[in-house]
């Protein structure tokens, strides 16, 4: 299954465009499963009716669905209660009802993600088009599936299971109870639940689109969600750049806001992925035949994967180079630290800690470079834990 990504600025046109790239693949003939986060139904506002929390097939190929975070989080605390319920009996707790529960901070963006799973492993259809939210919701959401399994395995270690024996002995020494059974398996249960999110969004079949408009505020929107994108090791297929509007006498007008567009489309074309203008209808699409109109791209059948890869200049320089593209960095914003067996990457605003290739766990930092939109970080072999053979 492939899997396309839609997000861009608050108000730029995303919900539309979503709507619109279903349309087209299903008309291509790609069974499609178009998949919202929004709480009120815009969705349904583009397509022309109403979509909802239950997967309703809406037109021929085409099925949307708008999942119900606080449906979702009842039935799991429900579940919670269930597997805990010696705990919580021993604590003397009152259980909650489903009635008295409302959703938590974060449960709706977790709630969305285990339906971008589900509906990703789905045999049913042939391509996801997810309306994600509004950039910079959407790039945190895309990082909460990493994010959440490093701080469990930080937390909660796998490896400390093993000593399960050991755990009252250890509980008397220190003075404090161990962490018990369920504990470690709802964390682990968590992790395997997390990794399949991860696995769908990294996988070399899924691949995002932006959506903005052209003009001052969505060039600088566009460079800082691609440099957030490739931090993460996600693929940016293309650009819409929405409500682009059609040539207009120098005397008009919209002559002034023409300008700003035709800078904004001139500055994408250095981008290092396709830019594709949908022109401005003259008010807000709705409907298949203006959805029709907009032209937005096919999907592209055959991606080309994001590769971090590393090479071995240690015949011509001594080192080994781990080459990271960041599209669009600049050299002022960008800080390396390494850390154990990880490296923290930070660009602009955006910070993510990745675990060193097996290879450069062994080697010390002899340095970075940012050339031409791709970080080059050296690394020499440790003659300490490089094999002899090696050097």
């Amino acid at each position: 299954m492939r899997t396309i990504l839609i997000t861009g600025p608050g108000g730029s046109g995303r919900t539309t465009v979503a709507a619109a790239t279903a349309q087209r693949a299903a008309g291509e003939g790609a069974r499609t499963l178009l998949l919202s986060a929004d709480r009120t139904d815009s969705l349904g506002a583009a397509l022309g009716f109403a979509t909802g929390p239950v997967p309703e097939e809406v037109a021929e190929n085409v099925t949307t669905w708008r999942p119900d975070a606080a449906a979702r989080f009842q039935e799991d605390l429900t579940a919670f209660q269930s597997r805990a319920a010696t705990v919580l009996d021993l604590l003397g707790a009152a259980r909650l009802d489903a009635e008295e529960v409302t959703p938590l901070p974060g449960a709706e963006e977790l709630c969305f993600l285990r339906a971008v799973r589900d509906a990703a492993l789905s045999e049913r259809y042939e391509l996801l088009v997810v309306d994600l939210p509004p950039l910079p919701q959407a790039l945190a959401l895309l990082a909460l599936p990493e994010e959440l399994r490093r701080y469990l395995r930080r937390l909660l270690p796998p490896e400390r299971q093993a000593a399960r024996a050991l755990r009252p002995v250890l509980g008397r020494l220190a003075g404090v109870p161990m962490p018990s059974d369920w504990l470690y398996e709802t964390a682990a249960r968590w992790d395997v639940e997390l990794a399949a999110v991860e696995a769908v969004l990294t996988d070399r079949n899924s691949a995002v689109r932006l959506v903005a408009e052209p003009g001052p505020a969505g060039v600088e929107a566009v460079r800082s969600a691609g440099l957030g994108l490739a931090l993460r090791g996600l693929r940016t297929e293309a650009l819409i750049a929405n409500r682009t509007l059609p040539e207009a006498d120098p005397d008009s007008l919209l002559a002034g806001l023409l300008a700003q567009q035709r800078k904004a489309l001139a500055d994408w074309q250095d981008q290092p992925y396709d830019v594709h203008p949908v022109p401005h209808l003259g008010h807000d699409p709705r409907g298949a035949d203006d959805l029709t109109a907009l032209a937005v791209p096919s999907v592209n059948p055959a991606p080309a994967p994001v590769e971090w890869p590393v090479t071995d200049r240690r015949s011509d320089d001594g080192v080994l180079v781990w080459h990271i593209p960041l599209p669009g960095a600049i050299r002022d914003e960008l800080d390396l630290i390494r850390r154990g067996d990880e490296l923290v990457i930070t660009v602009g605003p955006f910070r993510r800690i990745v675990p060193l290739p097996s290879a450069l766990r062994r080697c010390t930092v002899a340095g970075a470079g940012l050339r031409e939109g791709e970080l080059r970080v050296r690394f020499a072999p440790d003659p300490d834990l490089w094999p002899a053979t090696g050097r």
